[in-house]
């Protein structure tokens, strides 16, 4: 009975990352935008400690791989989709393009699609062990979240083009599945040489948290992809 709760904990903890994950997609149906971010965030602990528990009590179960997979797809891939659905139907549509309102809304729903792939190519993956190849969901999803709740009076504003919103979701779907090296916030040692990469974007978060606060993870991931690209290239 013990080996069973204990190899039991980490799939519940994944249960509890869907469970953030659906409260954020309703949410963002309903435009509240700051509290979908919010439970996108609290997906993304739970999703963090899921892993970190099935590792500390050797709790592995035959489901396990495949239930974090659709649980992150629904946090990282459907909210952040319906925050940016939402966004569209808000969006001020000039004229010419008045027509696309009632049906651009639904190009937000590539980022659900390119997140299942991101997540199906990650699970049969050798080469992600100690560093991803693509933007992770979880970034992808924080930096949605964060934009909007962040950019909200501009993004809806006349200064702001429903096709630069199309254009970037293209970008940030692109990235998902991208061959573009991304590091990893792992750390084996505390040693500077070793992980002087993470060290440097650990060090540029804490003043964008500090102003920012919660709107800076968009700025965060900016930083993330601009940083991974740059040290690939350097090495």
């Amino acid at each position: 009975m013990t080996n069973i709760i204990k190899n039991n904990i980490p799939n519940t903890v994944t249960c509890l990352n869907l469970f953030s994950g659906c409260i954020a997609c309703v949410m963002a149906f309903e435009a509240r935008y700051d509290l979908a971010l919010l439970f996108i965030i609290l997906s993304a602990v739970f999703d963090f400690f899921d892993g970190l528990l099935a590792r500390a009590l050797d709790a592995h179960s035959i489901i396990g791989k495949d239930l974090d997979s659709l649980a992150d797809d629904v946090s990282f891939g459907v909210a952040p989709s319906i925050v940016v659905f939402s966004l569209f139907r808000e969006m001020h549509y000039p004229a010419g393009i008045e027509f696309l309102a009632p049906y651009m809304p639904y190009a937000a729903f590539l980022i659900s699609i390119f997140s299942a792939l991101r997540l199906a190519k990650f699970n049969n993956d050798t080469r992600q062990t100690s560093s991803f190849i693509g933007l992770p969901v979880p970034a992808n999803a924080l930096f949605w979240g964060s934009l909007v709740v962040g950019a909200h009076s501009w993004l809806v504003s006349e200064s702001c083009h429903p096709l630069y919103l199309l254009a970037l979701v293209c970008v940030f779907s692109w990235l998902l599945v991208s061959e573009t090296p991304m590091f990893s916030l792992k750390f084996k040692n505390l040693s500077w040489k070793d992980n002087k990469t993470s060290f440097i974007f650990l060090i540029v978060c804490i003043p964008l948290l500090a102003i920012l606060q919660i709107s800076a993870f968009a700025a965060i991931i900016v930083w993330y992809i601009l940083l991974s690209v740059f040290t690939e290239k350097s090495e």
